[in-house]
Parts: C-alpha cells; sequence; structure tokens
C-alpha cells in the first residue's frame, strides 16, 4: 500500500465552495504527499440525505482513505458507522469517518476546532453566560467546546424545543453541573448575556439572512459564528456594525482540518502553515 497517497472528499450539501479542498491538498503538497480531496455534494448530485448509505459504500468502493461530513448528515451519518471515537460517542455527532481495514471510524474535530479558534480569536472576553444558537451536529460539538473553554452558563435554543432540552441535560451530566438551560425566548437570554455564539447554516450563501432579530445584538456583546462562507456573515456584519467583538468560522474550520487531515493521513500538518492559507483563500475569494 502506498503510505503517501490520500483520496479523502466532503459530504454534504450546498459544499461547492468550501475551501476544504484546497485547505487540505496544499498541506498535503508541503508534506510530500499525493493527496487528493473531492466534494461529494447532495446537492450538485440532485440527491436527498437519504443517500447517505450509497454515498458511503460510494467512497469505500472508491478506495477513499475517509471523509468529512458536513450539514446535513452530522448526526444521521451515526447509524452507518462501525464504531466511533470517544469524543464522537460523547457528543453524539460526527465530521470526520476513517475508512479503514473494511471499518468506518467516526470522529468529531468540530469541538476542537472550535475551542482553539476561540481562544485564540477571543481572548479576555467575559464568559459568565452565553447563548447558543443550535443544538443540530455542529451545535453539540460547539456547545461542549463552549463549555471546556469556561462559559459558566450556556442558555440553548433551537427551533426543534426537544433538541434544545436534549442537549443541555447531556451538558449536565457530562460536566456535573447546571452549565446549560434550553430557552424558548432568545431576546430575553441574549439580555443578560456576554456573548452569542451561532451554530445554524442561516448565513451560509444558500441560507442567507440574519438568526436573530437585529434589534437583540448590544455592543457589549461577543460573537462568534460557525459559518465561513462567507467569511464576514450578515450576523458578523451586524455585530460589527454595533462595536461587538467577533469570531469567524474560519479558524474553526482551519483547526477542524487540521485534526482530520492527521486522523487520514497520520501526519502532522503545520496549524500556522493552514492558518495563513486560509487567510489567503479568503481574500482571493473577497
Amino acid at each position: 500500500m502506498d503510505n503517501t497517497k490520500f483520496l479523502v472528499g466532503l459530504i454534504g450539501a450546498d459544499i461547492q465552495m468550501s475551501k476544504s479542498p484546497a485547505l487540505h491538498e496544499t498541506e498535503g503538497r508541503h508534506l510530500g504527499l499525493d493527496y487528493e480531496y473531492e466534494l461529494v455534494d447532495l446537492a450538485a448530485r440532485g440527491l436527498p440525505p437519504s443517500a447517505l448509505p450509497d454515498l458511503l459504500n460510494e467512497l469505500e468502493s472508491r478506495g477513499f482513505a475517509g471523509t468529512n461530513v458536513t450539514h446535513p448528515c452530522k448526526q444521521t451519518v451515526l447509524a452507518h458507522l462501525t464504531r466511533l471515537s470517544e469524543d464522537a460517542e460523547m457528543l453524539g455527532a460526527v465530521n470526520t469517518v476513517v475508512l479503514q481495514n473494511g471499518e468506518r471510524i467516526g470522529h468529531n474535530t468540530d469541538w476542537y476546532g472550535f475551542y482553539k479558534n476561540f481562544e485564540r480569536g477571543l481572548p479576555g472576553v467575559a464568559k459568565a453566560h452565553a447563548v447558543l444558537l443550535g443544538a443540530g451536529g455542529a451545535g453539540v460539538a460547539v456547545a461542549h467546546a463552549a463549555v471546556k473553554v469556561g462559559i459558566e452558563k450556556l442558555s440553548i435554543f433551537d427551533q426543534d424545543e426537544r433538541r434544545a432540552s436534549t442537549l443541555a441535560d447531556q451538558l449536565n451530566e457530562r460536566f456535573s453541573g447546571e452549565v446549560a438551560k434550553p430557552v424558548r425566548d432568545v431576546g430575553a437570554a441574549l439580555a443578560t448575556a456576554d456573548g452569542l455564539i451561532h451554530a445554524t447554516p442561516t448565513g451560509m450563501r444558500s441560507h442567507p439572512g440574519l438568526p436573530i432579530d437585529p434589534d437583540w445584538i448590544q455592543h457589549h456583546h461577543w460573537v462568534a459564528d460557525i459559518v465561513y462562507m462567507p467569511l464576514v456573515t450578515e450576523l458578523l456584519a451586524l455585530a460589527k456594525q454595533k462595536g461587538c467583538r467577533t469570531l469567524p468560522g474560519g479558524g474553526m474550520t482551519v483547526f477542524q482540518a487540521a485534526a482530520a487531515f492527521e486522523l487520514f493521513t497520520g501526519r502532522s500538518p503545520d496549524t500556522e502553515r493552514m492558518s495563513r492559507h486560509f487567510d489567503e483563500l479568503c481574500r482571493v475569494a473577497a
């Protein structure tokens, strides 16, 4: 087996603007690898999310070393895996699948990506209380990272109230305390919060718009977004106008990608080099 040749991918919907192929492939070249990253776009292929099992079969048959997984497949993919890493099992969501020796091993590098991005991008912010929008696959990982990074109280909103309640219960059990609660009134929660974390698809080019009433954002808030296409979402642009400290989703993308790259190849990438490359990609796209 050639241990310098890797074929990997990304399964998701509306992902044609993803910077993951360039980010992964360039780092692969720096490390002397023959590394190809392919987009497996449900929308481009005209497929529903229910096609996921067939896509996984296809990638296995073509010799893929693994694949990243994004919206809307981060939780539905669980039923089609052989086993889960400790992080993925704990979080109940997968963004990276390693295909190895006939096994499909699910991992979650999203939480680490958000954790590192927050540490680097929002040092010194108040962390007594934050509001999280979204309790889906990405929200589950981001919520875990938020508590790990030191946020003392997390108010969670999701259009599916049961999903928000389940995530809050899981966090409270995992961290042995009342660290999270579901909320239905985002405006009221933000009135007493230090910051807002956005973990829904709203703001992506395929899902434009604001996820909340613009009047709810005040100058004392910090605002973190996980969306990175575009890098400055409507939410972040609004927050900047109001004088808020903001955190784009690009850094999370870089750090989760670096962790996935290492899982696929067994090689440690240079995260600073990947960060510089990501910035270049965003400047070109702007």
